[in-house]
């Protein structure tokens, strides 16, 4: 790929830097104060060792493509930053001379075709605005989600992948792609798809080679996501609930697996004792209210909802025995006699795995306020929070459940010195594929990343911890001994950043493959140094 951006000085000092990209973006959206550059400079697990140059904030496409090229002709690195919300060190600068990408200008629904069933949205728009702007039309996407949604931009979510709404029957987000339209390593756009007369309609993903999944999980190493077109789907007129608690792990895992291969769960989530345990402590009355609300909104009539109020109320929070393992199932379809029958067939499933069926509450508030505040980022005690995961194939998961269990046993006189607490999340993938998520808690104080999303009323509440280094090296050790067991089952990952190494897993003629592409539409590798396990 060549550039037709004449090079600048490599000396080029900050000042005259920021001018140059002002005279693109304005003056107002380049940004070097000190409070902008440590947020951007950190993500939820760790700031990083070097501090960003400067934060730009393009409007447009065409804006995004004169920064990338501007960048490009300065040598410098680019970081695109979605949300913030990586713990991967997926938008960290890897050098002194990074700049980071904002894209919360970048946050439009372009355009609503319920005629061709498809949406155009810029790569900063959030999940939560994208469903609020079609639900008017009935409609919404296969994929509509991650929990994170309230935040989480779909640019990120398709750089970094990931779970929950629609992924029982969707899969992931990108697998609700038409089409997207790229900045490459010197400023070019590229767009892929069939994109109709005009060429600027996309359509239909599929025109000869998938030129888009090149881009879905890439960690925002192979180009910078401007436009995102995603195919649409009708609302499902009917939607229903049911959760089980299972006596172990694996017996949850094992009901888990053989409800995604029945295909009947819209989406599936799961928790271990120790996770349930850390959002009782963390519900405050004023969440319950909150999702009580949700949920009587959520009911077609007031009656109904009142009533199922009463009953999420009246179950309480003691609806889970305290060291068993609850699964919250959610189906919807067309009819409301098919989400019965799919969920008939969640119970007998949930019976011959010995699971006893439980009150739906959670369930129920899931889908009722499926984009809540990330306040469970950090602890109920201001504790700090991380997760590691793995997609294992549906016959491992139990295996490998059991071995993550073994290596925490070895390693619980080291938790308990420390104060290091550890959870569970599950959750399915279409009909291949379970996640499990080891979450950690452990006391080291919060920083402005956390600060910047957590309800301002909700992080009042909780201590400020001080810096905990020791118990931070053991949490990181524990993350990294999960990902080699994880590596043993041949997983999978989302938000790969520069925590898993994608690269180092591939086989010779995949690498070569990969770093060809790299050479290829990113030259000077100014994306994201490090990141998908490509050289710095």
């Amino acid at each position: 790929m060549s550039s037709n951006v004449t090079p600048l000085p490599a000396d080029l000092a900050i000042p005259d830097l920021a001018t140059r990209f002002a005279a693109i973006v304005g003056a107002e959206q380049v940004r070097d104060d000190a409070e902008t550059l440590s947020l951007f400079s950190e993500d939820i697990w760790s700031p990083s060792a070097h501090k960003t140059l400067l934060v730009i904030s393009p409007r447009s496409t065409a804006e995004l493509s004169q920064v990338v090229a501007l960048a490009h002709a300065a040598g410098l690195s680019l970081a695109p930053r979605g949300a913030g919300m990586s713990y991967t060190g997926a938008y960290l600068p890897a050098n002194d001379r990074t700049i980071s990408l904002d894209f919360s200008r970048m946050d439009r629904v372009l355009r609503v075709s319920p005629e061709d069933m498809t949406v155009t949205v810029e790569a900063g728009c959030s999940w939560l605005k994208l469903n609020e702007a079609l639900a008017p039309h009935g409609l919404r996407t296969p994929f509509w989600g991650p929990m994170s949604g309230i935040y989480a931009t779909i640019g990120g979510s398709l750089s970094q992948l990931n779970a929950m709404f629609g992924a029982g029957h969707y899969g992931t987000s990108s697998e609700s792609v038409i089409a997207l339209t790229m900045v490459l390593g010197d400023g070019q756009i590229l767009r892929t798809g069939a994109r109709g007369p005009d060429g600027d309609t996309p359509f239909y993903r599929h025109y000869g080679p998938d030129l888009a999944g090149l881009f879905c999980g890439d960690a925002g190493t192979l180009g910078v996501k401007a436009e995102i077109t995603l195919r649409l789907i009708r609302t499902p007129a009917h939607e229903d609930y049911a959760s089980f608690s299972f006596k172990t792990g694996e017996q949850m895992l094992s009901a888990m697996a053989e409800m995604a291969r029945a295909g009947i769960a819209s989406e599936m989530c799961a928790f271990d004792p120790g996770l349930t345990k850390v959002r009782l402590q963390r519900m405050s009355m004023m969440s319950d209210v909150k999702a009580l609300g949700a949920v009587i909104s959520k009911e077609k009539n007031i009656g109904k909802g009142l009533l199922s109020a009463a009953k999420i109320a009246l179950s309480g929070r003691n609806f889970i025995e305290e060291e068993e393992y609850p699964l919250h199932v959610i189906a919807e379809g067309r009819s409301k006699e098919g989400v019965a029958a799919d969920l008939a067939t969640a119970r007998k499933i949930a019976k011959d795995f010995d699971g006893v069926e439980i009150a739906n509450t959670i369930a129920k508030v899931i889908r009722a306020q499926p984009f809540p505040p990330p306040n469970s980022m950090l602890g109920p005690k201001g504790e700090s929070w991380a997760p590691v995961h793995g997609h294992v194939s549906l016959s491992n998961a139990p295996a490998m459940f059991g071995e993550i269990q073994a290596m925490f046993a070895e390693m619980a006189a080291e938790f308990e010195q420390h104060s290091i607490t550890t959870g569970f999340l599950f959750t399915a993938l279409a009909t291949n594929a379970v996640t499990i998520e080891p979450v950690f808690f452990w006391p080291h104080g919060y920083r402005p990343v956390h600060a910047s999303m957590i309800e301002p009323a909700h992080l009042a509440r909780l201590p400020k911890l001080p810096a905990n280094p020791e118990a931070t090296a053991v949490v990181s050790r524990a993350r990294e001994a999960v990902k080699a067991i994880c590596a043993r089952y041949g997983c999978a990952h989302f938000q790969i950043g520069r925590s898993y190494d994608y690269r180092g897993s591939r086989d010779e003629a995949s690498r070569q493959l990969l770093d060809a592409i790299k050479q290829l539409v990113d030259p000077s590798r100014q994306f994201n140094p490090g990141g998908l396990g490509f050289p710095k």
